[in-house]
């Protein structure tokens, strides 16, 4: 099912509750990402999945094995919906992480690895990560190792989501991020493109931040966005 998720960048639980209470009736799906989850901590994903919120955990792990399966045994307990982690970290990564995010009963959040951050251009991923392959390549493979892994499917571009479904099949998902209005600022943002167009590509869930939350109208923002995607 293909849906928008909002990406709650705030600094703390009274910023991200004042957006939200202009949803009136709606109850979009959210990512809890770095900022708003270390300042906040677990309390707030179990809040707003009691207010009866979607959550993508936007986390992004990558440690040795070991580490990332005992912290996902313990994300496991918070009902996410949705959770992910470094493709970069390598298969055994994820494989491991897949088992700690396992509960007893077999149900689990769908989890799904990054490929390339949609900030990342070509020049900085040679510079700067020393990775010489096209940047196209290296995402293909990253997702063909999730794949392998077991996972659910990839954070990338929306450039690149079409091209993950004819290597991964048409079921392993895609989260791309990079989304903008055309009449936006792409902001840090290197390879992005509009809610119509990453329809066009093939994603199956675009994470919106700053074109939302940053709007004047954040609703008004928000159904462009759905209305865009999912037409």
């Amino acid at each position: 099912m293909k849906d928008v998720i909002v990406a709650l960048d705030f600094a703390g639980r009274e910023e991200t509750l004042r957006f939200l209470e202009g949803f009136t009736g709606k109850k979009p799906f959210v990512k809890i990402g770095m900022e708003l989850f270390y300042a906040e901590g677990p309390a707030i994903v179990r809040e707003l999945k009691a207010r009866g919120h979607k959550i993508f955990l936007d986390l992004k792990l990558h440690d040795i094995p070991n580490t990332v399966k005992k912290a996902m045994k313990v994300l496991s307990s918070l009902s996410v919906d949705m959770c992910n982690l470094h493709a970069g970290g390598t298969k055994a990564m994820m494989e491991a992480a897949l088992e700690g995010l396992t509960r007893e009963d077999g149900t689990r959040p769908l989890l799904i690895a990054v490929t390339q951050l949609t900030s990342t251009s070509q020049e900085a991923m040679e510079k700067d990560l020393l990775i010489g392959k096209p940047i196209d390549e290296v995402v293909m493979h990253y997702a063909r190792n999730a794949k392998a892994a077991g996972l659910d499917g990839v954070v990338c571009s929306p450039l690149e989501a079409g091209k993950v479904h004819d290597v991964c099949g048409k079921n392993f998902l895609t989260v791309t991020p990079g989304v903008r209005f055309a009449d936006g600022e792409k902001g840090d943002q290197v390879r992005v493109t509009t809610p119509a167009k990453a329809r066009e590509l093939g994603s199956d869930y675009i994470v919106v931040g700053r074109p939302i939350t940053a709007a004047a109208d954040p609703v008004a923002a928000y159904e462009r966005c759905v209305k865009e995607f999912l037409g």
